[in-house]
């Protein structure tokens, strides 16, 4: 019998439905498999067992009365620790936020998933204001990857891509302002999307301005497709926020891909990919073709858009050090105070300049979707490295967006992305490939990463030592 823990959104709203699992008895079963696994991984900021296991008996409660509270009422969730949760303090990953301040006011994700009923089991880490693509803070130090606890899991959504990939929840909210739901999500064998720009609400503004998205992470897509419709109900505290569809995204998700047209490009035309990952993309591709997508080998055609992204980045991160004391600023990450320094010698000259030639990307990428209804490409060029390092070879490299290549291409353009494992390379790490749609069709990306997963289903990681 699967572990309670194990089972999809989806299937534990099926259980509850037909009463042969309540809420609490799922709640307990996360709390433990938290309990004993997070020691080895560090996945959590803040676990209350006790707040979860209220929320749990007041959704069995519910659904004894055969009414439940919305889309998700029972379901154990958690929240990356960027992102309001009343009642918890956000601390960001971050020495410098005050914890003794009133915590009385959740983010919209947050309050959607709360209004339909989600259990809120804790709060997940992430490194310092999100700044880089791996998981380690001044604050919580080292998240660990669950197939290698060697390995880091990436970022900067890391501990929610180890708790979805351990069983620690079934729904688990990131961020992405660069890679950050894409990215750990790859390194960790699960499903993550990142939403055209506008579809969830986003409060307060990230420093990292329009560049940053909301989105789901999980081990199905089924569930992620759930979720998004619950998070992307409306919020006004989001001025950029697009007007409601009331999309349900399950509708035609297995409609699956037979006619699509698909661009398949293996490197962008400019990046250099581990020959391992390359060749699990390259057959994951295949399975296209097979349920019937026509896919040509084409690369965008744009050029590496890395001093687009740098100049944006820094220019936010600068922003983050302007409320900051020079006290404050002694107690975080050195990496993060070293592009906040490099942000400020910015000019408005360069700023201006990023945000034209970033138009000219999204204008270029729009026209590329009149041919062709979705693309393909490797999720991370590189596998899994070592925890605790920016980057995997620092002889060669300097920052995070440097390994990244595939990933802040669409924060640029705003596109939806997602990432689906597609299998294990020879060191038994996961590999991940990403589809990109055309703004505004998270449907169509939720459809094809669907479609892909139903011949090649999430494998749960191997119970990691040392919890």
């Amino acid at each position: 019998m699967t572990h309670p823990a194990d089972l999809s959104a989806t299937d534990l709203l099926h259980c509850y439905r037909h009463r042969t699992l309540s809420p609490r008895e799922v709640t307990e079963s996360v709390l433990s498999r938290a309990a004993t696994l997070d020691g080895a991984v560090n996945a959590f900021v803040l676990i209350d067992g006790d707040r979860a296991m209220d929320a749990a008996a007041a959704s069995e409660s519910r659904w004894m009365k055969g009414e439940p509270a919305g889309l998700l009422d029972g379901i154990p969730t958690t929240i990356k620790d960027i992102m309001l949760t009343a009642g918890w303090p956000t601390l960001r990953g971050s020495l410098t936020v005050d914890r003794h301040q009133a915590w009385d006011e959740d983010a919209p994700a947050t309050a959607r998933l709360r209004e339909h009923g989600a259990v809120l089991i804790g709060k997940t880490t992430t490194p310092e204001f999100g700044w880089k693509a791996v998981t380690d803070s001044p604050l919580t130090g080292i998240t660990r990857n669950p197939w290698n606890t060697a390995m880091t899991p990436g970022g900067s959504s890391g501990g929610a891509a180890v708790a979805a990939a351990l069983g620690m929840g079934a729904l688990h909210t990131g961020t992405d302002g660069g890679g950050s739901v894409r990215i750990p999500a790859a390194f960790t064998g699960i499903f993550g999307h990142k939403p055209s720009f506008g579809k969830v609400a986003a409060y307060p503004a990230s420093p990292m301005g329009t560049l940053s998205h909301v989105g789901p992470m999980t081990r199905t897509v089924e569930d992620a497709a759930l979720m998004l419709a619950v998070m992307a109900e409306p919020d006004a505290r989001d001025w950029h926020l697009m007007p409601h569809d009331r999309q349900d995204y399950r509708i035609g998700l297995n409609d699956g891909v037979r006619g699509l047209k698909i661009a398949y490009s293996a490197d962008l035309g400019h990046v250099e990919v581990d020959p391992a990952i390359a060749a699990l993309v390259e057959d994951a591709v295949g399975v296209f073709e097979a349920l019937g997508a026509t896919v040509d080998r084409v690369d965008p055609g744009f050029d590496s858009p890395a001093e687009i992204f740098r100049v944006l980045w820094f220019t936010g991160a600068a922003q983050i050090g302007r409320s900051l004391t020079d006290d404050q600023k002694a107690l975080m990450d050195p990496g993060l105070a070293q592009i906040m320094r490099e942000g400020e010698t910015l000019t408005v000259a360069d700023y201006l300049t990023a945000t034209t030639d970033r138009s000219a990307l999204g204008a270029h990428m729009k026209q590329f979707h009149e041919r062709y209804d979705l693309l393909l490409l490797p999720t991370m060029p590189i596998q899994p490295f070592a925890a605790a390092q920016e980057v995997p070879d620092p002889a060669r490299q300097r920052r995070w967006f440097e390994w990244a290549a595939f990933m802040y291409p669409f924060n640029l353009t705003q596109q939806p992305a997602a990432t689906v494992p597609c299998g294990l390379t020879g060191d038994g790490l996961p590999a991940g490939l990403q589809i990109v749609g055309p703004m505004h069709r998270d449907d169509l990306v939720l459809r094809a990463a669907k479609a892909f997963e139903t011949l090649r289903p999430f494998r749960m990681p191997p119970v990691p030592k040392g919890g």
